[in-house]
């Protein structure tokens, strides 16, 4: 029987910085038989569904949503960070805890009514993939879903993304 994916996430005290307790993925992608489970799962969660493309937020994300577009055999785009981007960009900015960042992606990358399932591996607030849901509404695109490995059900992020299907596969709460 496969162990709970939970059990491969590190929990890392006071990163980035005091009172934070950082869930670490590395150390379930590292783990063959887990990253291949925790891909399997997302995978049978939107099997059948129609999906044109996954849009996943970089770092972390790429790796979940690079496996997870190949899985599923539809196309990827990278959601970036301003100015990491080679190619014209469409931009939205968003708030961040202090001050505000910005994300990107080709201009050519979604058309209008493209299916898009967002993928990333942690919801906390929801500040990161409410920008992208911003973005993929304003170039008038389908969403699909939003898909996280893990999220932090004390933070609420769920609530800023509520009018659209969302799924974690781990769920921690007051750790």
């Amino acid at each position: 029987m496969a162990q709970p994916l939970s059990r491969y996430i590190r929990n890392i005290p006071d990163f980035p910085k005091k009172g934070i307790l950082f869930r670490d993925v590395t150390t379930l992608i590292k783990h063959k038989k887990a990253f291949r489970q925790a891909i399997d799962k997302m995978a049978a969660i939107y099997k059948g569904k129609k999906i044109d493309m996954v849009a996943a937020v970089e770092a972390r994300g790429f790796i979940f949503g690079g496996a997870l577009a190949y899985k599923l055999g539809v196309g990827f785009v990278p959601v970036r960070k301003k100015g990491k981007l080679p190619y014209k960009t469409h931009q939205v900015s968003y708030d961040l805890e202090y001050g505000t960042d910005t994300l990107e992606v080709h201009t050519d990358a979604i058309k209008k009514g493209m299916r898009v399932l967002i993928v990333d591996d942690l919801l906390a607030t929801g500040g990161t993939v409410g920008a992208v849901v911003e973005m993929m509404n304003r170039l008038k695109a389908k969403i699909v879903g939003i898909l996280f490995l893990i999220e932090l059900v004390d933070l609420k992020g769920k609530e800023k993304l509520k009018d659209y299907p969302l799924h974690s596969l781990i769920k921690f709460k007051g750790e």
